[in-house]
């Protein structure tokens, strides 16, 4: 059976525009059927369509009374386009932004996703002629839902093909703005949900037909609305997942340092303000830096274990290069991680001083921010499991505290005042027991565990907080196996 394809047009003092819009979005030679939504535009935009309904049987046009805002225009559109029973839809805007040129391409590169986004940020060039403002507006916007959204798509743009069989219409019933943030809201939730979402290079001229229409005050609900759910995402990611798998409990795990508590306490403004800045701290330094070591020590496809993986925040967009598989004592962390990397391998409830894999399961084991909470007996058993489930040759990579870090010295300063000035007693995160205290200490530990290390650093990459530590399962150890 073939697919119905629908293309939607919200619009708002559009009368110049909407003939010409139409004729070449129908004249590309795709079989579609055109739906205009227009928001009671003062201009007879409305008036207008309803001519064109008359004599073109492919069009048709929803009115709505006074401006409801581009977000619920938007949400009116999928939601009239899934009652009508088509598969596939497609929203661009009305004002020649957006190419109707561009059509076929994404339909075709929207074949094997559910979501297909037109990107200004995949070529030089694609914003010509635009003022040094609205290009500034653009691309902070892209860098602030890169870095607090966790997306590496044009997330602020209208231009989408949505493959609505595949897409779970109850997403956008979590969609809350009503205005411009729809279009980075809907795109979180759906990515959050566990969507596959493509990408094709566009070009946007500078506005020749109209002007834009996006106040100020609508930019500051915008920025706004961006923050809160960028940190929400970070704190409770739980409340944006429809329905989630759930993480087998294991009852023989117990849970001595109270993590479950850890990730769930950030209520207090205490805690919120701590987390806010670590959160920041993940996704703008201590991501990049792993995920280019992940790359320089692993081929793509390598199957690796996330060892205390925590929220997962930063193993975001790990999982189409690696085959990961992340365990935690935390069952609140882990589900966290669940929402942060929809497509990871594998999750598990697990200690770290127990795996529960075969030998030589994986060809590399990392771990960020565990050690340091346990003894130096633990340790020692934790980097047996480490080489236990290794293969041969395999590698470990270890984020590890430094003893000289600055956050040490900060966090020290900062639990004295809590706690010795102002008497409220509060730790802020598990004691942090065994820091690393040079290349030595970190030799003499993998030594002992039988690894050979490759490379120790510590310095100013990461603001001198964590050492990275990189060693080796000798490859003789196939005697062993």
């Amino acid at each position: 059976m073939p697919q119905r394809t629908l293309v939607f047009i919200p619009t708002y003092n559009e009368r110049d525009n909407v003939e010409n819009i139409a004729g070449q979005v129908l004249d590309q030679g795709i079989d579609t059927d055109l739906l205009f939504l227009d928001d009671d535009s003062p201009d007879g935009t409305g008036e207008v369509l309803d001519r064109m309904v008359a004599t073109q049987p492919r069009i048709r046009v929803i009115h709505r009374k006074g401006r409801r805002g581009v977000g619920s225009a938007h949400l009116d559109g999928i939601a009239w386009a899934c009652q009508q029973g088509y598969d596939v839809l497609v929203t661009m805007d009305c004002d020649f932004n957006h190419s109707p040129a561009d059509l076929k391409r994404m339909l075709a590169a929207s074949e094997s996703f559910d979501v297909t986004v037109g990107s200004r940020f995949l070529q030089r060039g694609s914003l010509p002629c635009w003022n040094p403002w609205r290009r500034f507006l653009t691309h902070f916007g892209h860098f602030l839902t890169k870095h607090l959204l966790g997306m590496e798509y044009d997330a602020t743009g209208a231009y989408r093909v949505y493959r609505l069989r595949r897409v779970p219409r109850e997403v956008f019933e979590l969609v809350a703005s009503m205005g411009y943030a729809f279009f980075f809201e809907s795109l979180f939730l759906l990515h959050r949900n566990g969507c596959s979402i493509a990408q094709v290079r566009i070009v946007l001229p500078a506005r020749t037909y109209g002007h834009s229409k996006m106040t100020f005050l609508e930019l500051w609900r915008s920025l706004k609305q961006l923050v809160m759910l960028g940190v929400a995402g970070a704190l409770h990611p739980g409340q944006f997942q429809l329905i989630g798998q759930p993480v087998e409990i294991n009852p023989a795990i117990r849970d001595p340092q109270a993590w479950d508590t850890y990730w769930d306490r950030k209520r207090t403004k205490t805690a919120f303000a701590y987390e806010l800045v670590a959160t920041a701290y993940r996704n703008l330094v201590i991501r990049r830096r792993l995920h280019c070591a992940l790359r320089s020590h692993f081929q793509p496809g390598a199957r690796l274990l996330h060892t205390g993986c925590g929220s997962g925040q930063v193993d975001r967009g790990l999982s189409p290069e690696f085959r990961i598989t992340a365990v935690d004592v935390s069952l609140s962390a882990l589900r966290m991680y669940q929402q942060n990397n929809p497509e990871a391998a594998e999750v598990r409830h697990a200690s770290a001083l127990s795996l529960p894999f075969d030998d030589s399961s994986f060809d590399g084991v990392y771990s960020l921010g565990l050690l340091e909470h346990f003894t130096a007996e633990e340790i020692g058993r934790i980097l047996a499991e480490m080489r236990r489930v290794l293969k041969p040759g395999g590698t470990i990579v270890l984020f590890w505290p430094h003893a000289w870090a600055t956050s040490v010295w900060f966090l020290n300063r900062i639990h004295w005042l809590l706690n010795d000035v102002l008497g409220k007693e509060v730790r802020l995160h598990p004691p942090e027991i065994s820091l690393l205290r040079s290349r030595s200490h970190a030799q003499a530990m993998l030594r002992a565990a039988a690894f050979d290390l490759e490379r120790y650093s510590f310095g100013p990459g990461d603001g001198f907080v964590q050492a990275i530590v990189v060693a080796h399962k000798p490859p003789q150890a196939d005697a062993a196996v």
